[in-house]
């Protein structure tokens, strides 16, 4: 079984060095050498310390716009400059440590998460929760599982299209905005460390189409083209799915068939040909009446109707519409974590209440007695049950139950003396009230183990939810769960964010 221990000790911090992530981003310790810093700030030091100075306790991307607005807008107004000099801005807001090495991007991460431990411990101390007499939230979270590809590692990129910085209306990139959320332009993601050079080789082959075809791409309400973003899904088999959004409103029938079959030769046998696509779709925008919203319909151009993802020796089938984890590699060491975490082994039965592709409860299968997942969308669970069927998983089902019903299936495993643990990655959805209460209310449920990938945010509140006692009048029934251990997991090097592997037990 894999250890969140020992190899990767040296990515915790020293408490004499990180004592805060304000300490870290007002020393200027990390950031004040020339090119770590953002473009913007490369002027007088003391300047740029008094604004990071509360990057810690709050936004730390506003913080560094908003240091930089005086000199952006001098900046801005200057002509001529060259795409480098966007490129780099534009990994500057959305790589916010691009400019840091691993190791000391890993320090500001891990001392950013252990503050978030810390207001966990505040908030239940409030409310005399026992937790409060342990030595301290914080010093439960262990050091950080690196991730094992640093650039380049991201699965699924998607490209929007409008002016470039020269201009130019059918570019294709990412776009770069204003603290106030004001569109400036599109620029080429060239400079963004996170993206396969095959991600960069099908948008700008993309960017060749566009410019060659007779219809608009879509820039704003005022002038609705038919051409949209791209999306670019990649896998470790070597397989590239292309997925293009188009809305083909006010075109003929005759015209959206014209332009799906010119888009089909250009990436087949045209110049789109050195792409070498395992599938092209098309993304249709329609809207089927006055009284239904709008909706998407993918439609297979040319090529396979799938990818195929390897995770811990299983093949996973994804659809051109299922959510994926974007690093792989790092996929496989969070799924490790969460098997450690949870003390997962033949007699444990685990219910999972993960939204996604049922890759995670298809990976613990193996280590588990049984497992169950309730919450995957439909054709999230058409491709859980293809992969299980390929993999010969026997031990794995799926079934659209509420958490009544399996509360119910969850004992009939009492008797056996099998260990009961739930398992939570709710994703953008969040952790609702409902749910957080009917896991408390099943006393069988001893071990939760909870994958957040905003332990700051909304998750923050499920946490609380979870180990606040009984008397705190926030109509939750059963025991409270105590937080056991922590590990954070680096999914996303460059940027601030994380997965925070939390194990909670009663």
């Amino acid at each position: 079984m894999f250890s969140c221990r020992g190899r990767f000790e040296c990515c915790s911090c020293p408490r004499g060095l990180m004592a805060s992530p304000r300490s870290i981003l007002s020393s200027g310790a990390l950031l004040s050498k020339r090119r770590l810093l953002p473009w913007w700030a490369w002027g007088h030091q003391g300047q740029h310390q008094a604004s990071l100075a509360s990057a810690g306790e709050g936004n730390f991307t506003q913080a560094v716009w908003e240091h930089s607005k005086g000199e952006r807008k001098h900046q801005e107004g200057q002509p001529g400059q060259d795409l480098s000099f966007w490129q780099e801005r534009l990994a500057d807001q959305l790589l916010p440590l691009w400019r840091l090495n691993y190791d000391e991007q890993l320090k500001v991460k891990f001392e950013v998460t252990k503050k978030t431990l810390e207001q966990l411990q505040g908030r239940l101390h409030k409310l005399g929760a026992a937790v409060a007499e342990t030595p301290g939230l914080g010093a439960l979270l262990q050091p950080f599982i690196p991730s094992p590809v640093i650039d380049g590692y991201r699965n699924k990129s998607v490209f929007s299209v409008n002016r470039g910085p020269d201009g130019h209306p059918r570019t294709v990139g990412c776009f770069l905005r204003s603290p106030g959320g004001k569109t400036i332009f599109c620029v080429p993601a060239g400079y963004l460390r996170t993206l396969p050079a095959r991600h960069l080789q099908v948008a700008q082959c993309y960017e060749m189409f566009l410019r060659q075809t007779p219809l608009d791409p879509s820039l704003d309400i005022h002038q609705l083209g038919p051409w949209r973003r791209l999306r670019v899904r990649t896998s470790s088999q070597g397989h590239t799915m292309a997925i293009i959004t188009f809305h083909a409103q006010g075109l003929s029938q005759e015209d959206v068939c014209a332009q799906k079959q010119r888009a089909k030769e250009f990436f087949m046998s045209g110049q789109g040909s050195v792409c070498d696509l395992t599938s092209l779709y098309l993304k249709e925008r329609v809207t089927p009446s006055p009284q239904q919203s709008c909706c998407h319909h993918y439609q297979l151009l040319v090529g396979e109707p799938h990818v195929f993802e390897d995770i811990l020796g299983l093949k996973l089938r994804i659809s051109p519409g299922a959510f994926f984890p974007p690093n792989t590699g790092a996929t496989e060491a969070l799924f490790r974590v969460v098997a450690e975490l949870g003390g997962v082994d033949q007699s444990t039965v685990i219910l999972d209440l993960s939204h996604g592709t049922g890759a995670t409860g298809l990976s613990l299968a193996r280590w588990a007695a049984q497992v169950l997942s309730l919450r995957l969308v439909r054709q999230a669970v058409e491709d859980a049950r293809w992969s299980a069927a390929f993999n010969e998983i026997t031990n794995w089902e799926c079934r659209r139950y509420d958490m009544e019903r399996a509360v119910a299936w969850l004992r009939k495993f009492q008797g056996d003396g099998q260990a009961l643990m739930a398992l939570v990655d709710p994703a953008g959805a969040g952790l609702s009230h409902k749910v957080i209460r009917a896991i408390r209310g099943c006393p069988a449920i001893q071990k939760l183990v909870f994958i957040s990938g905003r332990p700051h945010a909304e998750d923050m509140d499920a946490f609380f939810q979870l180990c606040c006692p009984v008397s705190s009048g926030q109509d939750l029934p059963g025991e409270p769960f105590t937080l056991s251990q922590a590990v954070p997991v680096d999914m996303l090097p460059h940027t601030l964010s994380s997965q925070l592997v939390l194990a909670f037990t009663r």
